[in-house]
């Protein structure tokens, strides 16, 4: 029983050291004052207010659905088809060749901007959302490939070669059995891209122009010209948004396993 309470206790703090940043900035998108500052002294929604009609905020907020709407799109069907090839067990390197798609995820992100401006600066996609959706797609997709890659290590092949040998094309197979068993993982990994793609700042200073400052990018402006409590509502959105998208998933993930 004490070895229970122990690890309770254990978790418990773990989380409240997680989340104590969140808990000691979220309540101050609701203060009534110009400066982060506790104690509160009235709440307010002035600051969502300013977030929704101050030009400068709304078109972030504008860019960042359009680019993160991108960026997701293209990294589920990139990480997807990467994870689908790499299951292929007559791969040589097949290790190797995993760990390199997740170098995004470990090299320095200024070093992957300035190599990201020179790419896209060749092909004329600098300052473009083009260009953008595609940088983000870059440290998008290694989420998508461990998600997914997860999802199909769990699924019994047998069942595939079960639907093959019944008559089943491949795109049969994929779209009847495979797709569906690998959904939840996939749509994982699509929140993870969509989060990413909205967190995503060091690529943006490099390969966005003007017209494609996103709300991250703002927030970081913001921060070096005025402390306002209306970082704090941006990052309540950001906050909400993805416990929307993970609610979202889970509440598919039981849908999915209640249809089986």
């Amino acid at each position: 029983m004490s070895m229970k309470l122990a690890k309770f206790a254990f978790a418990s703090l773990t989380i409240l050291f997680l989340v104590a940043p969140l808990i000691a900035i979220l309540p101050l998108a609701f203060t009534s004052s110009v400066i982060l500052t506790y104690p509160i002294p009235s709440w307010s929604l002035r600051w969502f207010e300013e977030l929704f009609t101050a030009d400068a905020w709304r078109r972030a907020i504008f860019n960042s659905l359009i680019i993160g709407t991108g960026t997701t799109l293209l990294a589920t069907i990139l990480g997807t088809a990467a994870s689908l090839g790499l299951r292929n067990r007559l791969i040589f390197f097949r290790g190797s060749m995993r760990t390199l798609f997740l170098l995004p995820m470990v090299v320095p992100a200024v070093v992957l901007g300035v190599g990201m401006q020179v790419l896209l600066a060749g092909f004329g996609l600098t300052n473009s959302y083009a260009g953008v959706i595609i940088a983000h797609t870059v440290v998008a997709v290694p989420f998508v490939v461990v998600s997914v890659i997860g999802a199909l290590d769990g699924i019994d092949e047998r069942v595939e070669l079960a639907a093959q040998s019944l008559g089943a094309s491949p795109a049969t197979v994929f779209h009847r059995v495979t797709l569906p068993l690998a959904l939840p993982g996939v749509l994982s990994g699509a929140v993870l891209a969509f989060a990413t793609s909205l967190d995503e700042v060091v690529l943006t200073l490099f390969v966005a122009g003007p017209n494609q400052r996103t709300l991250a990018r703002q927030m970081f402006s913001s921060i070096r010209e005025n402390i306002s409590p209306a970082i704090a509502a941006a990052a309540f959105l950001f906050i909400a948004a993805t416990i929307f998208f993970g609610l979202v998933v889970v509440l598919s993930r039981f849908m999915l396993a209640k249809r089986r």
